[in-house]
């Protein structure tokens, strides 16, 4: 292998920390279990195959519990605390990005994260913290009377599927764009992509130094 192939270039720009993906991939895991047991404590057929209703509403119970956690951990990484404030801002190019039809022909600057992004995660926080509220007061019976474990139990089940559909459609769109995939597996994504996909990100890192100019064979 040569040199140009095996330095910085083959090895993309540094998109996230081994803190960031221990957090994504272990909400994502909760994220998939909580989904899982819902789905067979709400559907009588999956109910009666698995068996054990117990031990599901146990397994549902503690992983909705434990959601937040590593969302609070991951904040001893500067890292994960200076994306999460990309993630709160939003920009007057993330409103454009929004009402554009062409949004993602390059022309709108997009930075680290674009405004589907910052929606998406705004929402599933949203939404799991509302899940946790009134899971809570589903579960521990004595903490409120029963109309409002009975107001709280609709919440959940809408707020549940709402949630539920949001992660099926970041699923979708994370399968659609294998370099976004490899960003969140590898913490590393080609700089063409960055280029491309995340302009004003890319003048960062470039600003930075950590950016290579692009090769003859590179756009």
């Amino acid at each position: 292998m040569s040199a140009t192939t095996s330095g910085p270039r083959a090895a993309g720009l540094a998109r996230f920390t081994v803190a960031e993906r221990a957090v994504h991939w272990l909400v994502a895991a909760l994220m998939t279990a909580c989904i899982v047991t819902a789905a067979i404590l709400y559907n009588g057929s999956l109910g009666l195959l698995v068996g054990h209703r117990h031990a599901v509403v146990l397994v549902h119970v503690w992983c909705g519990w434990a959601l937040p956690v590593p969302m609070v951990l991951g904040a001893v990484s500067a890292a994960y605390r200076t994306d999460l404030r990309r993630l709160n801002r939003f920009t007057p190019s993330d409103w454009r990005w929004l009402r554009s039809r062409t949004r993602r022909d390059g022309t709108i600057r997009v930075g680290k994260f674009n405004a589907g992004q910052k929606l998406n995660a705004c929402l599933s926080a949203g939404g799991t913290l509302v899940l946790l509220g009134t899971g809570t007061l589903m579960y521990v019976t004595g903490l409120v009377r029963l109309s409002w474990r009975s107001g709280a139990t609709f919440v959940h089940d809408w707020t549940a599927l709402a949630l539920g559909l949001l992660v099926i459609g970041h699923v979708v769109y994370a399968l659609r764009d294998g370099e976004a995939l490899r960003g969140m597996r590898s913490g590393r994504v080609s700089a063409g992509w960055a280029r491309s996909e995340h302009a004003a990100w890319a003048d960062e890192i470039r600003a930075s130094g950590e950016d290579p100019p692009p090769g003859p064979s590179e756009p």
